[in-house]
């Protein structure tokens, strides 16, 4: 049999700096292929190209990467300023409206860091442009310097909430988690559940509540090591079952805090 197909959110690049591309890690499709066992299809994420509703016909579940552009602040309804950095306005026009409409049908997805973040956003939240500026926030950002080993190394606890979903999920109530972010959410979106915070307070895992279908997103890094890792392996797994289910015709569960 065919395995089911999640669609991996690209990002704009540019290669040599005059040739522009669709990028996608290959640690996303490493983590799609051979941990949640689903065939990884890279997305261009640009409306010139895709829309939404092809998108939710051809894909069975969506991996929401990370990506160094961030959401345009206009999409929250604030300014932007030199603080929220780069974006990638074209991404914006797909994977909000595409959350919006994976939350309604129960489609599944994962959101990692940038999609951590667009997931909030989708659902009418905002974000702050830059943690490390917070009184009494630490620095979440990659290490500018060293081996992929070291800008991925676990750096922090996330304690989750007791009885929670990722709670049920890791069978423990703090995980130790990579950090390459420098926003994080400023005010939840609808339906938006906080599932786990970093020791100072910044949201690190969340879902959305009562939604007919897998939305667990992380703002940590989980493609990297997938395989080995004791939290990334867990959550990559529910992904690919859940997508699996979907692909099955079975009717989604809602997501709730407690069973």
């Amino acid at each position: 049999m065919s395995r089911p197909v999640v669609g991996i959110i690209g990002n704009s690049y540019l290669m040599n700096d005059q040739y522009p591309t669709h990028a996608g890690g290959t640690m996303n499709s490493d983590a799609v292929a051979n941990v949640a066992n689903c065939l990884p299809l890279l997305i261009p994420a640009d409306p010139r190209y895709v829309d939404v509703a092809e998108l939710l016909e051809v894909c069975d579940g969506f991996l929401l990467t990370g990506g160094r552009p961030n959401v345009h602040p206009e999409e929250y309804g604030e300014p932007a300023t030199d603080a929220h950095g780069e974006f990638d306005r074209a991404r914006d026009a797909i994977t909000l409206p595409l959350v919006r409409a994976c939350v309604e049908r129960g489609q599944p997805f994962l959101g990692i860091c940038r999609g951590f973040q667009e997931v909030n956003v989708a659902m009418g939240g905002t974000l702050y442009p830059e943690i490390r500026d917070l009184p009494g926030r630490m620095n979440h950002r990659m290490p500018p310097d060293g081996t992929l080993e070291e800008k991925f190394a676990l750096r922090h606890v996330v304690k989750l909430t007791e009885g929670g979903v990722f709670h049920r999920l890791f069978g423990a109530s703090e995980v130790m988690t990579n950090t390459l972010h420098g926003q994080g959410i400023k005010t939840v979106g609808k339906g938006v559940v906080i599932d786990g915070h970093a020791p100072d307070g910044t949201p690190e895992a969340i879902y959305i509540q009562d939604a007919p279908g897998f939305t667990l997103s992380v703002q940590w890094h989980p493609e990297w090591d997938a395989a080995n890792d004791p939290v990334s392996r867990p959550l990559f797994q529910a992904f690919g079952d859940a997508v699996r289910a979907w692909s099955a015709g079975a009717m989604p569960t809602p997501v709730r805090q407690s069973a």
